[in-house]
């Protein structure tokens, strides 16, 4: 597909680009749903090992009833390694899946989701079934890209279960023509009419990247008194007048990334350490120097550290690090040659994701050693932080930021997990922030999140521990060696994914979107199970 300029490109994200852009052609609708069987009046899951999301251990044998969409009654059944107790059992389901050996999970929150787009050639039923494949049963669409009125829609499919889809949160880019507001957003009376406007339209929140603070303090003072929140991309270009201490005392609910707090964190400077030849407009420039940030900030520990630290956690701020979609910037060659791209990366997704000195993320003019070590400095001081502001109290969630960067729709949520268990979190605290965590932060806690009685029936099945590898999550699951035959396995990968009590055969899931892939090869004339390297 033709390369679309930095602005085209960088609409989606930024507000002052998205007034002066050009629309990209409407992105089609996702196809009526054909998969999940259910919701039934009573299905029953026999025998699983609960995971509850709530950072407890894990339970069972259990045996969990649903009754259409909700959880009706969570039955300890017996003990491991004895026979199950038949007189504790619930009575039978007109739907039951034996569960005996499998783990049993709440439905996963992608915190930072953005459901494709034309400029990436990925359709939705490529982005849904990906996610839904991975266990993922509610996104957050940061920005609405595809417009507010498309997403809107789609949200309302997706809660009647119209289409194969998560449940689907949309968070409106500030200052965005979407809907049909067609004025300019510069003075503090038209951020509050605007965050009105989408507001009034059904928006869930807003996702900001910056703006005079005048109008910054308007529209959040508007959302607060409408009830909406909010998440922001604390861009470069404005973060001198609203770095993420200051957002989160305006009412900022959700930092996205990490751009932002080691500014917060600047004890012996103003602003970034920039070379004089710095050209924000150069991708490589920006992602090149951004991997030099956290150095510049104050040490863990220190006064400044510990103040922004404390203020954070008192202000029940929330934290998403997304981890996974910087990751590149540390190891591209890893990125690059990850093993799910042959089969279930779109060709056009891997043309957008080739270096290209006017596209947005695809900064890889002359990336090399220095650069990599540089980030890979910056991510153990900002994991350190995020896994002390965890300590502390404060709410981390998960979201993945795919379709760019070389990460992938599902397998890229499943990488940002392993990164929360790298920068420290026990593997119960990682589904913990991946499930309930992510509720909380939408305000959605008492319907979604956890596994407990009145709760939506949001599960994910799968048939290896993912607390002892968190990999068997993956679509691709992991090698394993079968010490009795002597054979290399490959295993894991989600079995059954339920989401409003309708179950999901995750693996038909991924069969469906190798197809698409697999035709799209064919249109591009790349044989089958080859990704070009170059």
């Amino acid at each position: 597909m033709p390369k679309l300029t930095f602005l085209t490109r960088f609409a989606a994200f930024a507000f002052f680009a998205a007034a002066s852009v050009p629309a990209l052609a409407q992105m089609p609708d996702a196809p009526a749903r054909d998969e999940g069987e259910g919701p039934w009046s009573r299905l029953v899951i026999r025998g699983a090992t609960l995971i509850d999301g709530t950072g407890a251990p894990p339970v069972g044998p259990v045996d969990v009833v649903v009754e259409n969409d909700r959880i009706a009654a969570i039955r300890s059944v017996g003990y491991p390694g004895v026979p199950i107790s038949e007189g504790r059992r619930p009575g039978p389901g007109e739907r039951e899946i034996d569960a005996h050996g499998m783990y049993l999970l709440p439905g996963f929150v992608d915190m930072h989701g953005h459901i494709g787009g034309n400029s990436q050639g990925t359709v939705p039923e490529y982005v849904f079934k990906l996610w839904m494949a991975h266990g993922i049963t509610t996104v957050r669409d940061p920005g609405s890209g595809n417009g507010m009125d498309w997403t809107l829609r789609h949200r309302e499919m997706s809660e009647a279960n119209l289409i194969t889809a998560p449940r689907i949160k949309s968070y409106i880019s500030f200052g965005s023509t979407s809907g049909g507001w067609d004025r300019g957003v510069d003075t503090p009376e038209t951020a509050r009419a605007w965050v009105g406007h989408v507001a009034d339209a059904g928006a869930d929140g807003v996702k900001f990247f910056g703006a005079p603070p005048a109008i910054m303090e308007a529209a959040f003072d508007e959302l607060s008194q409408r009830g909406l929140r909010s998440a922001m991309h604390h861009a470069q270009l404005n973060v001198t007048s609203m770095n993420v201490l200051r957002s989160a005392s305006l009412g900022l609910t959700t930092m996205e990334h990490w751009y932002g707090l080691p500014e917060a964190l600047f004890d012996d400077r103003t602003v970034q350490d920039y070379p004089l030849d710095y050209n924000y407009n150069n991708e490589q420039h920006r992602f090149g120097e951004a991997g030099r940030l956290w150095l510049q900030a104050a040490a863990p520990g220190s006064p400044r550290w510990n103040a922004v630290m404390d203020s954070l956690v008192a202000l029940d701020f929330t934290i998403d690090p997304t981890f996974t979609i910087y990751e590149a910037s540390r190891d591209l060659m890893r990125e690059m040659r990850a093993e799910w791209h042959d089969e279930y990366t779109l060709p056009s997704l891997w043309s957008f994701f080739r270096p290209s000195r006017v596209a947005h993320g695809s900064y890889w003019f002359n990336w090399g050693t220095e650069q990599e070590i540089a980030w890979k400095e910056n991510f153990r001081l900002w994991m350190a932080f995020v896994n002390e502001f965890k300590n502390r109290g404060g709410r981390v969630t998960t979201g993945s930021d795919s379709g760019f960067i070389y990460k992938v729709y599902g397998f890229g949520y499943v990488r940002e997990l392993e990164l929360l268990r790298e920068a420290g979190f026990h593997p119960l605290e990682v589904i913990w922030s991946a499930t309930l965590k992510g509720a909380e932060a939408l305000g959605v806690d008492q319907e979604i999140g956890s596994i407990q009685v009145g709760k939506k029936a949001d599960m994910v099945l799968v048939q290896q521990n993912p607390l002892a590898n968190l990999k068997t999550l993956y679509g691709t699951g992991f090698v394993k060696l079968n010490d009795e035959t002597g054979e290399v396995e490959r295993v894991g990968g989600v079995r059954w994914t339920i989401k409003d009590g309708i179950v999901y055969d995750a693996p038909a899931l991924l069969e469906d979107v190798r197809e698409i892939v697999a035709r799209s090869k064919v249109e591009a004339g790349i044989p089958p199970g080859v990704m070009r390297v170059n």
